[in-house]
């Protein structure tokens, strides 16, 4: 069996039962389930349709995402996030290289890595030199006046774990920022590079092995064994070309907001709905979600 999810943007609500009941009839579905009125809503299949690319491309133009997925094991024992762009709204390298006044080439340069035009070890090490010389209080700074949570990570992270799973927060950014981003919002466990800083100020540099989109993979890996799962057990978001390994593994990846490069790879496409989209797609209805 499968399960076709639509989900609407929470602030458009313009999810109608009759698109979704005509997409079931069409296609034999199962009695619809609604999951969040005029947001949210599934129904199985006996068998993956065809059509889908052109049904998808309409969909978007009214602002809905649309996914099929097999329906045994859709809700994951594991979270695997990104954290820039992804469960923040920001690229806290950009947010610092803007208190350097060096914001706008360190943004071209970031955008550029995460359409994965650039390579992304490289460009981060191009970018954290730009912030040499920068006084290491302003990471305070810039999470306190800068720093602002993506919609419905608070639900994401609250429900998932409230139903036995297990959340990492995996940044090819810093762990000055993952770890009060990361209890913030309660995961489990955060991953991420290191700037250096000497004296209380950034030296330009960052320890190595620069944590980028291996190091991602790598820690999906490490994270199932330990619990003896498997990759399929885990959904994992993010946006950028950095991820499309973790997303590409997982047995749900899903492109949040994402970068075209990473949109056209990922298994999972959500352009308009917020990180709740992720809990839809698992059959989690709003009622069962956690804050």
């Amino acid at each position: 069996m499968f399960t076709l999810s639509l989900i609407a943007a929470p602030q458009n609500a313009n999810l109608e039962s009759t698109l979704i009941d005509s997409l079931r009839k069409d296609w034999g579905g199962t009695a619809v389930r609604w999951l969040n009125p005029g947001i949210a809503a599934e129904f199985q299949l006996a068998e993956r349709p065809e059509g889908l690319q052109q049904l998808w491309a309409d969909l978007q133009s009214i602002q809905i995402d649309m996914a099929i997925q097999p329906t045994a094991g859709r809700r994951k024992k594991v979270l695997l996030a990104d954290m820039d762009s992804t469960m923040i709204d920001q690229e806290c390298i950009d947010e610092l290289a803007a208190e350097a006044g060096v914001g706008e080439r360190v943004a071209t340069i970031t955008a550029r890595a995460m359409n994965g035009e650039l390579n992304f070890h490289e460009a981060l090490i191009e970018r954290v030199g730009l912030l040499a010389g920068l006084p290491e209080s302003v990471i305070g700074k810039v999470l306190a006046e800068r720093i602002t949570l993506a919609a419905g990570g608070q639900e994401l992270v609250a429900t998932m774990r409230n139903h036995g799973a297990y959340a990492a927060l995996v940044s090819g950014g810093f762990i000055s920022f993952t770890h009060p981003i990361a209890a913030r919002l309660g995961f489990d466990e955060n991953r991420a590079n290191t700037l250096l800083s000497e004296g209380g100020v950034l030296t330009g540099h960052v320890s190595l092995p620069v944590l980028g989109r291996e190091a991602k993979v790598e820690a999906l890996n490490e994270i199932v064994a330990a619990r003896n799962l498997t990759p399929a057990d885990v959904i994992a978001v993010g946006d950028g070309a950095n991820d499309l390994g973790m997303l590409q593994l997982a047995g749900s990846g899903v492109a949040l907001h994402a970068k075209p490069v990473v949109a056209e790879q990922a298994g999972i496409i959500v352009n308009h709905g917020d990180l709740t989209a992720l809990l839809y797609l698992q059959g989690y209805a709003a009622e069962e979600f956690s804050r």
